[in-house]
Formats: structure tokens, C-alpha cells, sequence
């Protein structure tokens, strides 16, 4: 699965330029107070997981839906074929040599 961070675009978008800019828009219409740095690291960087509440908190800052935040690629992922089992036409190690009792 692929996901692209579209924050740094959503926020251009909404003539949102720098990190102070959105962490201003973040405390003003949302509430959130969040480091320079942490905003910052969201602008710049891809996050491996974000909280639901800063999602949210975002959506609300620059008016936009998660839709706008990243993209997802749902593109089924293909298995790879499993390896044909060996047939064995033989007696296991421990039979051969021996003969089989009659059924």
C-alpha cells in the first residue's frame, strides 16, 4: 500500500506558505496548539502515522477533508504465486528398501 502526504500542497492550495502560518490557523480555528517543530516535521516530512484529533485539527485549519491530505494507492497488491509442491512418487526414507505388507 502506497500514501502520499499532500499537506505541503493542501496548504499552497490555501495560501498557506510557512509552518508558523498553519500553526496560527491550527490555534485559531481549531484549537490546537502544536510545537514550531512539530509543524514543521508535518510540512516537510511524511509522517508514519498521524492522530486522528491533528487530522482532524487540519481538516478544520485549512477547510479541506482527509481526501485532501494524502492519497492512498488501493491498488490490489499481487501475491506472489506459491512454488509448485514436489510431487513424490516415492516411499518416505524410512519405507525404502522395504517391502510393503499386503493390505
Amino acid at each position: 500500500m502506497n500514501v502520499q502526504w499532500k499537506l505541503r500542497m493542501a496548504a499552497a492550495q490555501r495560501d498557506v506558505w510557512t509552518g508558523a502560518e498553519l500553526r496560527r490557523l491550527l490555534a485559531d480555528r481549531a484549537g490546537l496548539s502544536m510545537s514550531a517543530a512539530s509543524v514543521s516535521a508535518l510540512l516537510t516530512k511524511q509522517p508514519s502515522q498521524v492522530r486522528l484529533a491533528t487530522l482532524a485539527a487540519l481538516c478544520t485549519a485549512l477547510e479541506c477533508t482527509p481526501n485532501d491530505l494524502f492519497e492512498i494507492d488501493t491498488t490490489a497488491v499481487s501475491r506472489p504465486a506459491k512454488p509448485a509442491e514436489k510431487a513424490t512418487t516415492s516411499q518416505p526414507t524410512a519405507l525404502r528398501g522395504r517391502s510393503m505388507p499386503p493390505l
